[in-house]
């Protein structure tokens, strides 16, 4: 069956710009993350990662991630399966809209970012959720 967004537990997600993303270790032991993202308007969590850091080799050997999203003592635990894009042009569109996010700003033009983001080797992960928790 196919996940459905909590209306609340979705709403709370794009209020928030920050996540702690865990991943798994090539040893099974856990790593996080800060990292900024969006959500897609298919539901999809888009944050931009450098392609040489832990988590982008984590999520190559091991699909199935977590995002932490908290505000206060109120916090949203989304599990789901991560994907690669480290090409464009969608890396690039999706780059676009995560930076819009971030920063406050108008959605700057994805053609514009192509040589950006290969000088600063960056990639995005698409987590596909199928599980939320909030706590409070």
């Amino acid at each position: 069956m196919a996940f459905t967004w909590d209306s609340e537990h979705r709403e709370f997600a794009e209020m928030q710009i920050w996540g702690i993303l865990a991943t798994g270790r090539k040893d099974g032991s856990p790593q996080q993350s800060m990292i900024g993202y969006t959500i897609d308007e298919h539901g999809r969590i888009i944050m931009s990662v450098k392609h040489d850091r832990a988590k982008w080799k984590n999520v190559l050997r091991q699909s199935k991630v977590s995002l932490s999203v908290s505000s206060g003592r109120d916090c949203l635990i989304i599990y789901g399966s991560a994907e690669t894009i480290a090409e464009d042009p969608l890396r690039a569109e999706l780059t676009a809209d995560v930076v819009a996010k971030l920063r406050g700003v108008e959605r700057p033009d994805p053609t514009t970012l192509t040589e950006f983001l290969d000088e600063q080797k960056r990639t995005v992960l698409r987590i596909t959720p199928d599980k939320t928790i909030f706590h409070n």
